[in-house]
């Protein structure tokens, strides 16, 4: 008998193997972040059995999805025997329909363990909803710092010593800039964004605070809930610098680090007309065709970016905490001390513990 299982009971399980069967089209819009899609239904099929079930009848709709599932059955069953050797399967569809339920009695009958989650996507899509709309349950430690001063960097230093560190622009896939999409690929859609970013909490759930670099609402293509947002603005700032010279080699080595990156600096700079005029963008360009990335990248900071966040370039009493990047080893254990001293004193209890999903 197939078993039933809700988005709370998927925590009671050590490591679920999650399948959607899903179209392709649905999982890459959003699916619970570690799952493996398995479609039953391509793009194209899903359309054709969705209009037959409309403008034709239910019963004929069950019957071409019969056909067009069938011949997929051995291959189907056959990969998820081999994820059944990893941990216990949970299938689950847009919202615990046929997809799943048909898909499950063939596994179970095949005598392969099953769970089907109740709700399928969609309750674990309000289960993130509603975590949102609530006052989010951690002290926020936010680094503020002008363009290239390191602050993802310190970050992942952070986070690899067991500090719980988020890194905002990694789940975005975006740096959050005019040049904040080069050599990233796609960006995740904001369903996608949300549901990573409530795993990275999850997983941090013994923590009374989280530490993130500051950022605008909005990332790239996707925006911050308005809860984590709010947080980050009532949270405990902290102003991190480093020198003109450290931050112009970080950048150079970040922004060039992959093949046509000239060119895609050459298409964002375009952007930037408006705001720093035909002249100086003219300029610019002349640099970069002459390859002068140093004197390109410091005007880009000098001209533009520190203008436009405006950040002190040295110690200030406005904040709660500052550190000089320019040593960075020196830098990460100041910070780590004043984190231990200061900030998980003040934290209060760790918030309820949520449920993490993972495909290891």
């Amino acid at each position: 008998m197939i078993k039933e299982i809700n988005v709370e009971e998927l925590r009671t399980l050590d490591k679920p193997i999650l399948i959607d069967v899903r179209s392709e089209g649905e999982y890459s819009e959003a699916t619970i972040p570690g799952a493996i899609n398995l479609p039953l239904f391509n793009n194209e099929e899903r359309a054709e059995v969705g209009t037959t079930y409309t403008q034709t009848s239910p019963n004929l709709a069950r019957e071409l999805g019969l056909s067009i599932v069938s011949p997929k059955l051995p291959e189907l069953v056959k990969k998820v025997e081999e994820f059944s050797k990893k941990g216990p399967l949970v299938l689950f569809c847009w919202r615990g329909g046929m997809r799943s339920k048909s898909f499950a009695t063939v596994v179970e009958l095949m005598g392969i363990p099953i769970y089907r989650l109740q709700g399928g996507y969609k309750a674990y899509r309000t289960q993130v909803v509603e975590f949102f709309q609530k006052k989010l349950p951690f002290q926020v430690v936010v680094l503020r710092g002008n363009t290239g001063v390191g602050k993802t960097e310190l970050l992942g230093h952070l986070r690899a010593e067991g500090y719980p560190a988020i890194d905002l622009e990694g789940l975005a896939n975006n740096r959050g800039s005019v040049f904040g999409a080069m050599g990233l690929g796609n960006p995740p859609s904001q369903k996608k964004f949300e549901g990573l970013l409530y795993e990275e909490l999850a997983s941090l759930n013994e923590f009374p605070y989280i530490i993130v670099e500051c950022e605008s609402k909005r990332i790239g293509r996707v925006t911050l809930p308005a809860s984590f947002f709010t947080a980050m603005q009532e949270g405990i700032q902290i102003l991190h610098y480093d020198s003109l010279e450290n931050r112009v080699q970080r950048l150079i080595k970040e922004y060039t680090a992959f093949p046509e990156a000239i060119q895609e600096i050459r298409v964002a700079l375009g952007r930037l007309v408006k705001t720093l005029g035909h002249v100086k963008v003219q300029e610019l360009q002349g640099l970069l065709d002459s390859n002068c990335l140093d004197k390109f990248t410091e005007r880009l900071l000098v001209e533009y970016y520190d203008k436009l966040y405006a950040y002190p370039n040295k110690p200030s009493s406005k904040y709660a905490f500052y550190i000089n990047y320019e040593e960075p080893a020196k830098a990460l254990r100041e910070l780590e001390c004043y984190l231990d001293e200061k900030v998980a004193q003040r934290g209060g209890e760790p918030p309820v513990p949520r449920v993490r999903y993972s495909t290891e």
